[in-house]
């Protein structure tokens, strides 16, 4: 049996190295934490989920009503009207989490989708909201966002080595 031990010096300050920041995962985080906000903001500009499939088409109702505004609402995308949750898309990194999402109080409405009357009623007894919702998923981790996942992984791994 052949036995090679490597405790060269420098060997054991990288290792050293590494072992540190394996201990706090913040800065790996945060870069994916980068890499998820330019891929959600991408999902509004494709008006797609993050597994690819097209968000749902507005309704015949909301496309006559941007038609009676003053002036009418044309050629904005879905979820695009003010890009009230795409302009607060935002992250939170920590040693071993990031979260990503939108604070705006429909976020999770559009995400998610909402039943008509899902909300109670008004006082005059109209269902809030008056027709259903569809779900238009914006936050998530689909198939592509996974492998760009990785690659920030296998980026800050090879970085600890080049230290």
């Amino acid at each position: 049996m052949i036995r090679i031990d490597a405790s060269t010096d420098p060997i054991i300050a990288a290792l050293s190295r590494a072992a540190a920041e394996l201990d706090d995962l913040t800065p790996l985080m945060v870069d994916i934490g980068e890499e998820m906000l330019s891929r959600t903001d991408q999902n509004f500009l494709t008006a797609t989920a993050p597994d690819g499939t097209p968000w749902a088409p507005r309704s015949q109702t909301t496309l006559d009503a941007y038609a009676r505004r003053n002036p009418p609402v044309t050629g904005i995308g879905t979820l695009r009207l003010t890009d009230t949750m795409r302009k607060t898309i935002n992250y939170e990194a920590g040693p071993g989490h990031v979260d990503w999402g939108s604070n705006a109080i429909q976020a999770a409405v559009m995400q998610f989708g909402a039943a008509k009357g899902a909300f109670g009623t008004t006082a005059r007894g109209s269902s809030i909201p008056w027709g259903a919702i569809p779900a238009r998923p914006f936050v998530g981790v689909g198939p592509d966002d996974e492998t760009a996942i990785l690659a920030v992984i296998g980026d800050w791994l090879e970085s600890l080595l080049k230290k």
